[in-house]
């Protein structure tokens, strides 16, 4: 079982994305093929199964009305399945610090007052919660030189859309037993 605690997961979720417009969640993973839980967790069908933090920034949008996924699109699993490509934990932590703010870019780091290093211990606590045997996916395609990374340096920024906005760009991680979403959005 991951070492990490709701106390400190929480605080890292909330320290990383308090400048993002952001959609952060955790279901709870029914199907064998996860893909078939993403719905679900997009249009927030699904309560946290520990009751741990989610961010919502879209919560409360007039554009939810009779769209409770907005701002995703409805999509269902066989659109999102190949969208979502499988990627190392170390091209996951770096995602999961590109999202803290638009623009998907490790540039955004500056703006903390907190080292690389120590935002990186964020990142490896958000992801700690999912355990060693989760994988991650992403419509991310800064493809890096090796299969399965993402390569940061790259100047454009490459994505398979998933909402109605200019920009979202994201992470599901996978678990036996959970499935969660770490989204950030543009327009």
């Amino acid at each position: 079982m991951p070492s990490v605690n709701q106390t400190s997961w929480d605080a890292a979720v909330r320290h990383l994305y308090s400048d993002a417009y952001a959609y952060i969640a955790t279901g709870r993973r029914r199907h064998e093929d996860w893909t078939r839980d993403v719905p679900t967790l997009m249009s927030r069908g699904v309560p946290d199964p520990r009751g741990w933090v989610r961010i919502d920034d879209a919560e409360r949008n007039s554009e939810r009305v009779g769209n409770p996924a907005w701002p995703f699109a409805p999509h269902p699993p066989e659109y999102l399945a190949p969208r979502l490509k499988e990627i190392d934990r170390n091209s996951a932590e770096n995602l999961l610090l590109a999202l803290t703010e638009s623009g998907c870019t490790l540039s955004n780091l500056r703006y903390f007052d907190e080292s690389p290093a120590e935002l990186r211990a964020m990142a490896r606590t958000i992801l700690e919660r999912y355990g060693n045997g989760a994988t991650y996916h992403t419509n991310v395609s800064k493809r890096g030189s090796a299969p399965g990374t993402l390569d940061f340096s790259l100047e454009s920024l490459g994505y398979n859309p998933l909402s109605i906005l200019t920009e979202d760009c994201g992470l599901v991680v996978v678990s036996a037993a959970e499935i969660g979403m770490f989204w950030s959005f543009s327009d």
